[in-house]
């Protein structure tokens, strides 16, 4: 049997013997003639002031901190009250900003509110609930 050769094609399988098309070369472009110049004196550096040179000082972010606790399904509720309370007042707030400002809250009280604070919260048990179901 002899194979009729397709035109446009080598002896190698499927190539082709067609040449890729020539790009035509860019003419260079005139370079301009560089003049000597006299040597340049060096000038004096003279100290810019302190605060012009300068850029303020960013404020860094505070490093964030994840963690996880255990809350009474009750207080869990007031959680959500209170951020619909926030939402009727045209200030919706997440719940760790309510907690955010509960801790600062905390902080701001005398020594004597604090512990009558912390007196009305009863001690749970700590770690992670048992599923019931």
């Amino acid at each position: 049997m002899a194979t009729a050769k397709k035109p446009g094609l080598t002896a190698k399988a499927g190539t082709a013997s067609r040449k890729a098309p020539v790009r035509k070369a860019k003419a260079p472009a005139a370079k301009k003639a560089i003049a000597p110049t006299a040597p340049v004196k060096k000038q004096a550096v003279t100290p810019v002031s302190a605060s012009a040179s300068e850029k303020p000082v960013k404020a860094k972010k505070p490093k964030l901190v994840r963690d996880s606790f255990t809350i009474p399904k009750a207080e869990y509720v007031v959680l959500d009250e209170l951020k619909q309370r926030a939402v009727k007042l045209t200030q919706p707030v997440k719940k760790s900003e309510l907690l955010r400002a509960g801790i600062k809250a905390l902080a701001a009280m005398p020594d004597a509110a604090f512990l009558t604070a912390l007196a009305h919260v009863p001690a749970i048990k700590t770690g992670r609930p048992t599923k019931s179901s």
